[in-house]
């Protein structure tokens, strides 16, 4: 999850939001604005799900005057404040506001670009696999390809899932369909390309992807069939508010069934 430990006193700004925003390690989150925060009814639960709430919420509203937090409590205080921070992002990162905001990242893809070399360095979008804070570390969606992958960075790969939300990505593509990317043809979300990758990055790519994929750990040193490796690949199923996405789980099911075919097939022959 995420690394709580970072930053010192002396990193603080003019307030307590700027100074987590330019935390590192903290790239992947958007502003949320201070008047969202002060409205209680857009915080409604999350005085259950952090230990020194009220505190905690001073701190980050910029409330509470460090001298007036005791040193037995400092530590700890830091710790909940960015909990409870991450957790009233998810929420307003799925307001229409907030989407805006985070639309402005995914164009400079300042989330990274996906590691697949025929989706040309499409960027990526941040995705929790829970809603539940302490289960998941955060994700990064390619909307072209449909699949999710591990940051690089290890400061954004220890980043709670939660922060973000299943729902995220795919409320983005549904509010803004314009820019849901073509499966084909060059990247384009309506700003220059940054930091594109060289020829050379694309042979190297290439070269990894030609290698042959490791065998699942269970499966070494003992008697597997095809079928049976493709009956237990996983796959990613976008989900909005617990519901998957119309269109995309009408192409799963269509993939599922020919995919059943095959693997039918395959047990047939013995393969």
């Amino acid at each position: 999850m995420e690394d709580l430990s970072s930053g010192s006193d002396s990193d603080y700004t003019n307030s307590w939001i700027a100074w987590f925003l330019s935390s590192k390690g903290n790239e992947y989150f958007c502003e949320v604005e201070e008047e969202y925060i002060l409205d209680r009814f857009n915080l409604t639960g999350l005085n259950t799900e952090v230990a020194n709430y009220t505190q905690a919420l001073d701190s980050i509203t910029d409330n509470i005057a460090d001298e007036d937090i005791p040193d037995e409590l400092r530590g700890a205080l830091d710790v909940q404040a960015r909990h409870l921070y991450g957790l009233i992002h998810a929420r307003w990162i799925v307001t229409a506001r907030g989407l805006a905001k985070m639309l402005e990242k995914y164009k400079r893809a300042d989330f990274g670009r996906c590691p697949r070399v025929l989706c040309q360095s499409q960027p990526l979008l941040p995705v929790g696999l829970s809603d539940i804070p302490y289960e998941k570390s955060v994700k990064l969606y390619c909307g072209r390809c449909e699949d999710i992958y591990s940051p690089k960075s290890s400061r954004h790969g220890s980043i709670d899932g939660a922060y973000f939300g299943t729902s995220f990505p795919h409320l983005l593509f549904l509010v803004y369909p314009n820019l849901i990317p073509p499966k084909s043809g060059p990247v384009d979300v309506g700003l220059p390309v940054r930091g594109a990758p060289t020829e050379g990055d694309n042979q190297r790519r290439t070269r990894r992807a030609r290698e042959e994929p490791e065998l699942p750990a269970e499966t070494i040193g003992e008697e597997f069939s095809t079928a049976s490796v493709a009956l237990k690949a996983e796959r990613y199923r976008p989900r909005i508010f617990g519901f998957q996405v119309h269109e995309i789980a009408k192409l799963q099911r269509w993939q599922e069934a020919v995919r059943d075919r095959q693997v039918a097939r395959l047990e047939e022959i013995g393969v």
